[in-house]
């Protein structure tokens, strides 16, 4: 079954490759002319066994890395010769990380965290962006906990003020990198659930990698990735 299609995909991925070391003796690609779309929209999950290109896919795509040759084109945009600064700026203002670790700044409180993408941005943080950042913090089910510290939070809190933040620019896409990897299976659950409303109620589009198979199933979309090319795609059996 093929994925959903739409006029003007969020991705579009035309024979992307990105290797290594180019020239010397140890050179390697890692993927190997690329053809993939992600439509506004998606909620799809991102699979495959270790080595074969995950990671590296997520970090061409969230423009950490450029692709060797081939064209990624981002809302409709080819992105693979911009200057670093226009990249900077998509990055910013197009695109939320979601890790493992949640990399919360430890001195920061949760609602300072989630304000962060404006102070990096603007320099300041405006009355109306604390507001945007408490009623992500409220939606995200941590009202009681904005002034608090990570280390004064649970796993699974600690990853829902992380999702708050890679929501406070209202992104296009947001990069989920085995968001629950790292915890137990109660907040697992939780922090899931969560993406799956944020996707429900605003539309934002998800792509998740993840090594669960079972979290993989409940998303719409399964991307699988094996030897640096698309190995299957297609749509989950949810409605």
């Amino acid at each position: 079954m093929s994925a959903i299609t739409s006029p003007t995909p969020l991705v579009q991925l035309r024979g992307l490759r990105k290797g290594y070391n180019l020239g010397m003796p140890n050179e390697l690609e890692v993927l190997h002319g690329l053809n993939l779309r992600i439509n506004q929209g998606e909620f799809a999950a991102l699979i495959g066994p270790s080595g074969s290109g995950k990671s590296t896919l997520l970090n061409v795509l969230g423009l950490l890395e450029r692709a060797t040759s081939g064209e990624y084109l981002l809302r409709g945009q080819a992105v693979q010769h911009l200057p670093d600064d226009e990249l900077t700026r998509l990055r910013r203002d197009v695109l939320g990380f979601v890790f493992q670790f949640h990399h919360l700044l430890p001195a920061f409180t949760a609602l300072e965290n989630v304000s962060l993408p404006v102070l990096m941005r603007d320099g300041h943080v405006a009355k109306p962006h604390l507001a945007r950042a408490r009623e992500l913090l409220d939606a995200v089910g941590l009202s009681a906990a904005m002034d608090r510290k990570p280390a004064q939070l649970s796993g699974g809190m600690q990853q829902r003020v992380a999702i708050a933040r890679a929501l406070m620019l209202q992104p296009a896409l947001v990069l989920a990198d085995e968001p629950t990897g790292n915890l137990d299976t109660a907040s697992s659950a939780e922090v899931f659930a969560l993406m799956r409303r944020i996707h429900q109620d605003v539309g934002t589009t998800f792509l998740i990698v993840t090594h669960d198979p079972r979290l993989a199933a409940r998303c719409d979309r399964v991307i699988e990735l094996v030897d640096g090319q698309v190995h299957r795609d297609g749509a989950t059996n949810q409605t």
